[in-house]
């Protein structure tokens, strides 16, 4: 990780520009289909620049792997209560914590959502392995669920793929149609857990 501690020294303004491109692009594209020419003209940046701090794409992508799992994991330590049982007020927490980091980089959860995705080859074993650990850790929020507060008619995993595909499609939505707003993004998709709410608790 030498190189990427030289990344650190940059201010952070131009760290934050450089990440936000990334993610952008990779969120957008994919690792296949991301190109390094369009990170640095989002960036504003040299191609030399970029090549200087991670070496290559595959750097790049697994420095944002690091870096997006790492930032959205400490927020989420601080910010989620791990006595919660109730399965909505833990998925509300969450996409609060999501609408807070998509003030400071707007790409990162849809970034991190596409990782999860991915089955590129060309991806190391390592950048797999911490995609896979930060599923586990998201997933670890939901497994404390108390599951018996779920009416006889729902059925809980029915019911979170429903939610995961829908909440996935409202920020898919708001990165493609141009009118990015985290707030958006968290009244969007709160409305969808209030209405599952209904029909699964009563």
């Amino acid at each position: 990780m030498g190189m990427n501690e030289k990344f650190f020294d940059l201010k952070k303004e131009k760290q934050d520009r450089m990440i936000n491109a990334s993610l952008k692009m990779f969120a957008e594209n994919g690792y296949k289909r991301a190109s390094t020419d369009d990170i640095v003209r989002e960036a504003g940046i040299s191609k030399g620049l970029l090549f200087h701090y991670f070496g290559s794409k595959a750097g790049l992508y697994e420095f944002l792997v690091d870096y997006s799992s790492r930032y959205t994991m400490l927020e989420t330590a601080a910010m989620v209560s791990s006595k919660e049982k109730d399965y909505f007020v833990i998925y509300q927490q969450l996409l609060g914590i999501r609408t807070q980091i998509m003030r400071n980089y707007p790409y990162m959860q849809y970034f991190l959502e596409r990782a999860m995705k991915e089955d590129s080859e060309e991806l190391s074993q390592e950048v797999r392995e911490k995609i896979r650990a930060y599923r586990d850790y998201e997933d670890a929020f939901f497994r404390k669920a108390q599951l018996s507060l779920f009416n006889d008619r729902s059925d809980f995993e029915m019911v979170h793929n429903m939610l995961k595909l829908t909440i996935q499609g409202i920020m898919v939505e708001i990165f493609t149609d141009g009118t990015f707003d985290p707030d958006r993004f968290y009244d969007g998709a709160v409305t969808y857990l209030n209405m599952m709410r209904a029909l699964c608790y009563t």
